[in-house]
């Protein structure tokens, strides 16, 4: 960190969870500023995600309808979860997931929510969605060859359908705005940025 980046810098002098629940904690950190001044600052403290853009042999994407209560609507998106501690495997030089930890998680989440496994993974990126209120980590990756070979096993809270669409069309959703899901869109992007 060079030192205009290291003045910028908050101390965190405390933390405590505020709030637990299934998924996710409110987390309060007692920071001080660079200023001096101490306040307290709270954000949503999840464990990393996996995001799968999965790709049949046709070249078809495998699309989840999903019900999503915190907009009131049901959401087009692509399959997502939470990596769990059975997935973790050692960490790479940075201290973050590594690619099997990742791939592990990805195949779980594709196999559960759809039914679909892959030939192959490959991640496309490594992001921090929404990093000024939490510290969610999401891995997108790609997977190839995906075939309907797998039971689908949900989460008592997930209301989910499967689809498969020309991936022509979801890129054309997401160029259109009709595409609202922030980790699909990002998936399709990058994927279009590194394979097409």
């Amino acid at each position: 960190m060079d030192d205009s980046a290291a003045d910028l810098s908050w101390e965190t002098l405390d933390t405590d969870i505020d709030y637990a629940c299934p998924g996710f904690d409110v987390r309060r950190d007692e920071v001080r500023f660079p200023n001096g001044e101490t306040d307290g600052f709270h954000y949503v403290d999840e464990p990393p995600a996996v995001v799968v853009l999965p790709l049949t042999p046709d070249g078809d994407v495998v699309v989840i309808d999903e019900w999503r209560q915190a907009v009131g609507r049901v959401n087009r998106g692509i399959p997502a979860g939470t990596m769990e501690p059975a997935d973790e495997g050692e960490a790479n030089a940075n201290g973050e997931a590594s690619d099997d930890a990742i791939e592990l998680a990805a195949a779980r989440e594709l196999a559960e929510e759809t039914g679909y496994e892959a030939d192959s993974f490959e991640r496309l990126t490594t992001v921090e969605p929404t990093n000024g209120m939490a510290n969610a980590v999401h891995h997108h990756v790609l997977a190839t060859g995906c075939e309907p070979t797998a039971e689908r096993d949900l989460d008592h809270n997930e209301s989910i359908a499967v689809e498969t669409v020309p991936y022509d069309d979801l890129l054309a959703a997401v160029v259109d705005d009709e595409l609202r899901d922030g980790r699909a869109v990002t998936a399709v992007l990058w994927y279009e940025l590194l394979h097409r």
